[in-house]
């Protein structure tokens, strides 16, 4: 262990064989030492948030699968720190986990938004997810985080989420020249990407997003789902709505570790661990689906919202965009090494994910005819 921190679930578990040592003589009851490890996990989402509900997804299933052996006590953002402090909070060892996104430490490496909000070559977040598992972004994500930055975390992402609409606006756009001084919410690459298009951009928590609105400091925001937005109130500040974008195609949750507090664990803990993130990733993923298009129809037919796709001149425009940014990216050797290693992922995979997939619009369109608007 680093001789500079003094970690929070070692310092518990050593006490407790301590404890146990000496209570040996005094036949202490069994159930003592059967209590639960309890690791503290803030999100940075708040309370209200649908996120909220996936991160206790993944500690309910975690408690269940070690017998009651592991807890996970689930914390709202700005409960133990701010939102986008949670990576600080883990590798100091303040908390024993957070459920987040890499971009949202952007601000310590732009890196960072290569694991869920770079680029998009034509793969989908499920395609970018298999690339970090299968294709080299665990390993690359392990060097950024351990060896470049010097954390002492561990990470693992899930649940490749649906590509994010382009947001909430007052007016309609329907061209690159409609967003031109644009005042906008986003986070990540994504950030710089529109600010190549004419807009300027603020970075802030999801919390922050109406209030900053509703003053005036943003005029057009994302997030990231109609669900989220929902919760927002994001159809008070704003009543049109633009699905589809390249801005943020591909994002996963980060669920981050104490490197030490994972290390202190059996290796079974640590395993349900690692691999509750691929039980709750496929739970949430369902969760999505229902969640998430029930509250897109309750902005459409109760809120007054319009949904608009976003217009083929714009998505070129984005793509325009990322041509202009990547060159830049690419000066540094860690992110031009991890593009080249999605590139070369997406010109595979990709290819046979596209190839292979039957047009899904045109028998939506045979069925439910005159619903999509494309």
């Amino acid at each position: 262990m680093s001789e500079s921190k003094l970690n929070r679930r070692s310092f518990l578990k050593k006490t407790a064989l301590a404890g146990g040592a000496s209570a040996g003589a005094l036949a202490a009851p069994a159930v003592l030492a059967q209590a639960p490890i309890v690791l503290k996990m803030q999100t940075s989402w708040g309370a209200s948030n649908i996120w909220d509900e996936f991160a206790k997804d993944y500690a309910s299933r975690v408690d269940e699968m070690s017998g009651g052996r592991l807890k996970i006590e689930v914390l709202p953002a700005g409960a133990v720190v701010g939102a986008f402090q949670v990576l600080d909070a883990v590798n100091d060892g303040v908390l024993d986990a957070a459920h987040s996104v890499p971009v949202y430490w952007y601000g310590k490496s732009k890196a960072a938004s290569l694991f869920g909000t770079g680029p998009v070559f034509g793969g989908s977040a499920t395609t970018m997810l298999s690339w970090f598992y299968e294709g080299g972004g665990a390993e690359l994500y392990r060097e950024l985080t351990q060896d470049i930055l010097g954390l002492d975390v561990v990470g693992y992402m899930g649940f490749p989420m649906f590509a994010q609409p382009f947001g909430w606006f007052k007016g309609e756009v329907n061209a690159a020249a409609d967003l031109n001084g644009f005042k906008y919410r986003t986070v990540g690459l994504a950030a710089d990407l529109l600010q190549e298009m004419g807009m300027s951009v603020a970075q802030l928590p999801g919390g922050e997003i109406v209030p900053a609105m509703e003053r005036g400091v943003i005029d057009a925001f994302e997030f990231n789902n109609p669900s989220s937005d929902k919760d927002f109130g994001a159809h008070d500040v704003a009543k049109n709505y633009y699905l589809s974008s390249y801005h943020q195609a591909s994002e996963s949750f980060e669920f981050l570790f104490n490197k030490f507090t994972l290390e202190d664990l059996d290796p079974d803990l640590q395993a349900i661990l690692k691999y509750g993130v691929e039980a709750a990733s496929t739970a949430n993923t369902a969760k999505a689906m229902r969640r998430y298009s029930a509250d897109l129809k309750w902005l459409q037919e109760d809120a007054g919202v319009t949904v608009h796709r976003t217009s083929k001149e714009i998505l070129d425009a984005q793509l325009k965009a990322w041509d202009t940014l990547i060159p830049t990216l690419e000066e540094d050797p860690f992110m031009k090494k991890t593009l080249d290693s999605q590139r070369a992922w997406v010109e595979q995979v990709a290819y046979y994910e596209i190839m292979n997939a039957p047009d899904f619009a045109l028998a939506y369109d045979h069925y439910f005819p005159g619903k999509l608007k494309l």
